[in-house]
């Protein structure tokens, strides 16, 4: 009788990203900086041909110093759960040897996401132990290009606020919103799992 022969996981992420952060120990002192940062991400994950047009970082909250970038990897990757945050999120984690980025609230670790989570990526960042979540583009941004973000409640910022993580949106919204629409403007694939289809795709 045979037996099971299942794969290993385990990504990279593309080489150009670590090419394209700052000097290690660079602290960002803005919120516009590190959001910038986001999008410069997003911006290239597209010019470079590895992903849609998302990227994330998360931040000390306290020091302003990088702890992990993250970049759409669903194509580059062939993971439908390779979203920007989540792929941050995987790598502060691993980075920082824990699986739980609440557990030392002296430091306090914050996402920045070039667009709103999708509600995936929502999920995630709830059970993921990050005390602030910023996001420049909006979820609706996101759906005017064909995006599908998924189930989220109208009060879902509300929620997570109870839930002790600060939310603040619209963060260089209008640089985020370039990118998401350059990546359409330029028939960047809009995938939906579900059909193959003109109407809706995954996002972040």
């Amino acid at each position: 009788m045979g037996s099971w022969q299942l794969p290993s996981i385990a990504f990279s992420l593309p080489d150009w990203v670590c090419r394209s952060l700052p000097e290690p120990g660079h602290c960002f002192v803005s919120d516009e900086e590190k959001m910038g940062l986001a999008i410069e991400l997003s911006r290239l994950n597209v010019l470079h041909a590895t992903g849609g047009p998302f990227g994330a970082v998360i931040f000390e909250a306290t020091s302003g110093r990088l702890v992990a970038p993250g970049v759409n990897l669903v194509q580059y990757l062939g993971w439908a759960g390779a979203h920007a945050e989540m792929v941050a999120i995987a790598i502060a984690d691993k980075r920082l040897g824990k699986f739980d980025l609440g557990d030392n609230p002296e430091i306090g670790y914050e996402l920045f996401s070039s667009t709103e989570p999708c509600s995936m990526c929502m999920g995630c960042v709830t059970w993921s132990g990050l005390r602030r979540l910023v996001c420049g583009a909006s979820d609706q941004d996101a759906r005017a290009i064909g995006f599908d973000e998924g189930v989220k409640a109208n009060d879902w910022v509300a929620q997570l606020r109870s839930r002790g993580i600060a939310v603040q949106q619209n963060v260089c919204r209008e640089q985020a919103v370039s990118v998401l629409n350059a990546y359409n403007d330029h028939g960047g694939l809009i995938y939906n799992g579900r059909a193959s289809t003109a109407s809706g795709g995954a996002a972040s």
